[in-house]
């Protein structure tokens, strides 16, 4: 079968806070009429929206669900969805009124109601899963409705509170199908999105087809798509390469990706900028040897980025230096500023000032999978080199790994996250808050203080200083270390329009852009 190679290569500079770049469709030709195929190896790990919080979860239900607000691509600020209009009352920022369209009906038929949207909210801290998007809204008190008017209060300002409303977390649910008191089981969507699912194997394939009964802010609701899930990127390779899937995002292996070659006619690759980050996370409790900060420092002295950029995942990665990604008001460096090169000694100090034995014994775990191994027997190696730790790893299914990290059972474990929305403060409360959704145990008056500072402006421009400042102390805390800021690759047989349009780095997947030419 073709290599994947490339016939247009739009190298899209698609910052987070820009939209995407055009793409020059080629030629109409005769049309199609079978699903096209998507093949992705993330994992769903629960299609009711109040039990995940995980990219391969959220990409899904964009598609199958409906939340009162919406993004354009590349757009920063959200616009009504399954909403007529939303705004905050008065000057606070402390109570944000929505009111709900009157023509929306679920796909199984049954018309959409205020309830269902507080319902929905409610839900989410009545099971308070701990995978699920709680941890999004902290500043959340309470959700009333009147007709067809929905009422926000918050217990803090929260000018990013707009924002949260575009996200998997308010995907609105049928309150007669979904329990207020569980997730529902089994494998049944009751949504109001652009696509009905059709069918679902879990962890295999999930079907589905346009809703007729869509009304929101789309202008159309795509073609019929079947999409595959792959437990390793090696397993979605070779399905691209036996022409199993039409289109493959998210994702094939860094050394294919690497060698992507403008002259295949076949093959058609959209590259852009993304805001897709990793991190080590570090279990701060006490009984954590993480548990001082010196510890964590040492481990972020002894760092070298470089190998895992190069050799691990062959150029298709930058390296991070900061919580806060390139392309978002605040970044900064605060890593490269603090511990700017590999320093054996520097380590060894660090560790002697903790009082810390060395070797120092760690369990180091992270989510299995090929890319995931390479990675982390790499991060392993630069750990045990001086003699200064002791790591033993351990690869975790997805699903079982988010539950055990959850409980603090590991010392440390790698996290990639996609942000929630176009905005800096979504890395900061869900990943450095009190009650962060990394489970690591860590928690700063000082950082709270900075969180609640950055939300008091609707003018995001104000938030530069406090983020920089934030950035700093999580240089100096340490509660996670940044690894790298990963590009985005969609490829598509050359029959395939719109895949450019699949994803613009932000974690949004908009299957109803895909057709056959």
């Amino acid at each position: 079968m073709r290599s994947v190679r490339v016939r247009i290569l739009a190298i899209l500079a698609v910052l987070v806070i820009a939209g995407v770049g055009a793409w020059q469709l080629l030629p109409s030709g005769e049309g199609r009429n079978g699903a096209v195929t998507v093949g992705t190896s993330d994992i769903v790990t629960s299609l009711d929206p109040a039990g995940a919080y995980d990219a391969g979860s959220w990409a899904i239900y964009s598609n199958l669900y409906q939340s009162l607000m919406t993004f354009q691509p590349g757009a920063i600020v959200p616009e009504p969805d399954a909403a007529e209009s939303c705004a905050f009352v008065g000057q606070k920022l402390q109570t944000y009124q929505c009111r709900l369209r009157d023509d929306l009906t679920f796909s199984n038929g049954r018309k959409i109601t205020a309830e269902d949207v507080k319902k929905s909210f409610d839900r989410i801290f009545t099971i308070k899963s701990d995978v699920g998007p709680a941890g999004l809204f902290p500043t959340l008190d309470s959700v009333a409705t009147e007709g067809r008017t929905i009422t926000f209060n918050l217990s803090g300002k929260d000018a990013t509170f707009p924002q949260k409303l575009a996200t998997g977390a308010a995907a609105i649910v049928d309150s007669t199908k979904y329990p207020q008191g569980e997730l529902r089981k089994g494998n049944q969507v009751d949504g109001s999105g652009p696509y009905v699912l059709k069918s679902y194997e879990p962890g295999a394939r999930a079907e589905l087809v346009p809703n007729l009964k869509y009304r929101g802010a789309l202008k159309k609701t795509g073609h019929a798509v079947d999409i595959r899930y792959f437990t390793a990127s090696e397993d979605l390779l070779a399905a691209w390469n036996s022409g199993d899937v039409d289109v493959a995002h998210r994702q094939l292996p860094s050394a294919t990706l690497a060698e992507l070659n403008p002259g295949d006619p076949d093959v058609r690759v959209t590259e852009a900028a993304s805001a897709e980050i990793r991190n080590i996370i570090f279990n701060v409790r006490d009984n954590s040897p993480f548990a001082d900060k010196k510890v964590r420092q040492a481990v972020a002295t002894l760092l070298d980025r470089g190998p895992l950029v190069r050799k691990v995942y062959q150029g298709t990665v930058d390296p991070l230096y900061s919580l806060i990604p390139t392309g978002y008001i605040g970044h900064s460096t605060p890593f490269f500023d603090a511990y700017p090169s590999s320093d054996p000694q520097r380590a060894k100090e660090l560790l002697r000032q903790a009082g810390a034995q060395t070797p120092v014994d760690v369990e180091f775990a992270y989510r299995e999978g090929d890319m995931y191994t390479k990675e982390t027997a790499e991060l392993r190696r630069q750990l045990e080199k001086d003699g200064l730790f002791k790591v033993s790893v351990k690869a975790v299914e997805w699903t079982k790994y988010q539950k055990e990290y959850a409980a603090g059972e590991y010392d440390m474990y790698t996290v990639g996250w996609f942000p929630d929305f176009p905005d800096p403060d979504t890395f900061s409360q869900p990943l450095v808050g009190t009650g962060n959704v990394l489970h690591s145990g860590y928690s700063s008056k000082k950082m709270d203080q900075l969180i609640a500072a950055t939300q008091q402006f609707s003018d995001r421009g104000r938030t530069s200083n406090d983020f920089k400042e934030m950035q700093r102390l999580v240089g100096e805390d340490v509660p996670l270390l940044p690894l790298w800021q990963k590009k985005d690759y969609v490829v598509a047989k050359s029959e395939v329009a719109g895949s450019q349009y699949l994803s613009d780095g932000t974690g949004f997947w908009r299957l109803w852009e895909l057709s056959w030419i």
